[in-house]
């Protein structure tokens, strides 16, 4: 896989894309947007206020990938703290989650899914042309360098590369190796970003 966002004249970044990169790149953002869910917020129609002031959960997700995207506030993973500092940390990070998370969750979703969006619409219009090429403005090139993050922080936990690791050791498995594709897909998703940021930073 290759490829790098380039800056657009005004604003916003372009990609060239062919058909295989953009089937694995929405296969990862639907599988993202399913990782994510809708969290605790209740389901169909609701009354926007109550909406505004429906509380999330206080407990950290159980799925290691989803605890990676949604972490503790006031809990780093490392820190040493003693018996009553912890239970303060940890009753701040509780009531934090419950008045954020759901919002962050909706907006982590809405992310992936825009990417699916602007894939789709490439495909749609990009029939002709191998590669394609997409060309995002600045809000929606915001919105894809946050799903670009999450993918990473997701795939980087089921790979269990840690913050103190850069994961360069699993480019040496055997193609064999179950893992391989994902991490291709991890190392490929990284160049993307990190091209994407230097896109976006002003010149």
């Amino acid at each position: 896989m290759s490829g790098r966002f380039e800056p657009l004249p005004g604003g916003g970044a372009a990609l060239a894309l062919d058909e295989v990169e953009i089937s694995i790149l929405r296969s990862l953002a639907m599988q993202l947007a399913e990782l994510i869910g809708p969290g605790d917020q209740p389901e169909g129609p609701s009354d926007p206020l109550d909406a505004l002031f429906a509380e999330g959960p206080s407990e950290p997700p159980a799925d290691p990938a989803l605890a990676r995207l949604f972490p503790d506030a006031y809990m780093a993973p490392d820190a040493e703290l003693g018996v009553d500092e912890e239970k303060e940390a940890r009753a701040a990070s509780a009531e934090f989650r419950r008045f954020t998370e759901n919002d962050l969750r909706a907006r982590k979703r809405d992310d992936a899914l825009a990417m699916v969006r602007d894939l789709d619409a490439l495909s749609s219009a990009g029939l002709s042309r191998d590669p394609a090429v997409l060309e995002l403005e600045p809000q929606k090139a915001r919105q894809w360098l946050g799903a670009l993050n999450d993918l990473r922080l997701a795939i980087g936990t089921r790979l269990e590369v840690t913050d103190d690791e850069d994961g360069g050791e699993l480019l040496g498995l055997p193609d064999s190796d179950p893992r391989k594709p994902m991490v291709m897909a991890y190392f490929w998703l990284g160049g993307l970003q990190e091209t994407l940021v230097e896109t976006l930073m002003p010149g």
